[in-house]
């Protein structure tokens, strides 16, 4: 590993000398879990509406100790052929307002689990569920790119305070 990649050279002055900062790596998520352990076919949670994908969201993500209400957080789910969910990560965290996505990043683990299709979904911290005009576009580049890596993007559903929005319900998908 190279050892300078965490450094940002934005100087601290001590006694004239200075020393980069180092930031901590970003978090990955990555466990063994004994056969014991994982969800049999039975226990796979079925998403095939976006009332599913909430109820998922309410029980699995809102306790993740990386969910934050007060910040915008990009949650992709990972189905299988018959869109039974394998599993969720966190693709990005952002602001109040904003949150940074790029295709790479949401298909990343997608691809290494052999998703089928996937669901997005994101929170708004303003408790509004209506998407924005970032959303949309965002979703019809993923949509995109999904069709390129041969992934179903199933929906994106907008999460906001007791409430949800799909943009596939909404028409978004159709363009």
């Amino acid at each position: 590993m190279n050892t300078t990649e965490n450094f940002v050279s934005t100087p601290q002055v001590q006694n004239n000398i200075v020393k980069p900062i180092k930031f901590p790596p970003q978090p990955q998520e990555w466990k063994i879990v004994s056969l014991r352990e994982c969800p049999t076919p039975a226990d796979i949670q079925q998403c095939e509406t976006p009332e599913q994908a909430d109820a998922y969201w309410k029980m699995h993500i809102t306790n993740h100790p990386y969910f934050n209400s007060e910040s915008e957080c990009l949650v992709v789910l990972i189905l299988n052929t018959r869109r039974k969910i394998k599993g969720h990560y966190f693709v990005s965290v952002g602001t109040m307002d904003t949150i940074l996505v790029h295709p790479r990043e949401v298909f990343r683990l997608a691809i290494m689990a052999s998703a089928h299709a996937i669901v997005l979904m994101h929170n708004h911290p303003s408790g509004e569920s209506a998407p924005s005009e970032a959303d949309i576009k965002v979703t019809r580049d993923l949509i995109r790119a999904g069709q390129l890596l041969k992934i179903e993007v199933i929906d994106h559903v907008v999460v906001g305070s007791g409430n949800r929005s799909s943009l596939r319900e909404m028409g978004a998908f159709a363009y």
